[in-house]
């Protein structure tokens, strides 16, 4: 490797939502490196080890793990052992760096290769990955949207303050922000007085989710309606949930249908 003169390189760069730790058990576990390339692909983030790579569509990259530093660098050449692109075994290098960020993690690739016509044809190639991978944690860190949705939805039909703010507490950041065509808040606090008063002007009322919810990128469509104490449906709507990097609400914005 250290032979060959890797002149021509592809650098992208992607803030990711996540905790470096997080982010970088994705190259280091096999499990979850399998879950951003595909099933089959694998690696043995060592020195030495071998970084293995089977795409959907049959193509199989393969390498060797040259560099691991958890959780800032990994380093690994990266070459064609059937299909794709003719970069030989051995052929080029590939360098991701992650360093701390305001929102979770900065995420530094570069790709050096000893051809340009390969590096070009790579550009693509890693925005969808990166793309991919990006939505991959989100998917991962946010496995339990489902129940914090419900858990959301439940508050509003809770009448006891220390259990409603306790659950607050456990589903959403301290600041966290809510807004609908009757609201605009921020602060757990000010919901959890807004909640306490939708209770006292429209009691027996309780918002229940309806069909599975849509995520992507650290975003969550969720449809629901509200059912007054009759069982009579008063209205539906959609709301969208901001996640942060922990899964936690960071802001509701509620659709009215």
């Amino acid at each position: 490797m250290t032979a060959l003169a890797l002149v021509h390189r592809l650098d992208r760069t992607l803030v990711i939502q996540a905790r470096r730790e997080t982010v970088f058990e994705f190259f280091t576990d096999p499990p979850q490196w399998a879950a951003w390339w595909g099933a089959g692909s694998t690696i043995d983030a060592r020195p030495g080890g071998r970084m293995f790579i089977r795409h959907p569509n049959g193509v199989e990259v393969s390498g060797e793990v040259l560099e691991v530093q958890p959780p800032e660098r990994i380093v690994f050449t990266y070459g064609y052992a059937s299909g794709g692109t003719p970069v030989p075994s051995g052929g080029s290098r590939v360098t991701i760096r992650l360093d701390r960020h305001p929102k979770g993690t900065l995420l530094q690739l570069t790709h050096e290769f000893a051809d340009v016509q390969p590096r070009d044809e790579h550009v693509q190639g890693w925005r969808f990955q990166l793309s991919v991978f990006a939505n991959v944690i989100a998917k991962t860190v946010t496995r339990d949207a489902t129940s914090v949705v419900d858990r959301w939805f439940a508050t509003w039909s809770e009448a006891d303050a220390a259990t409603r703010d306790h659950t607050l507490a456990a589903i959403a950041v301290p600041d966290v922000k809510f807004g609908d065509r009757f609201s605009c808040l921020e602060g757990a606090d000010e919901l959890s007085a807004h909640l306490a008063t939708t209770q006292r002007f429209m009691p027996g009322m309780r918002l229940e989710r309806r069909g599975e919810i849509r995520h992507c990128q650290w975003h969550v469509l969720a449809d629901w309606v509200a059912v007054g104490s009759d069982g009579q449906e008063r209205g539906r709507g959609t709301n969208l949930f901001v996640l942060d990097g922990d899964g936690h609400i960071a802001s509701v914005t509620g659709f009215w249908a």
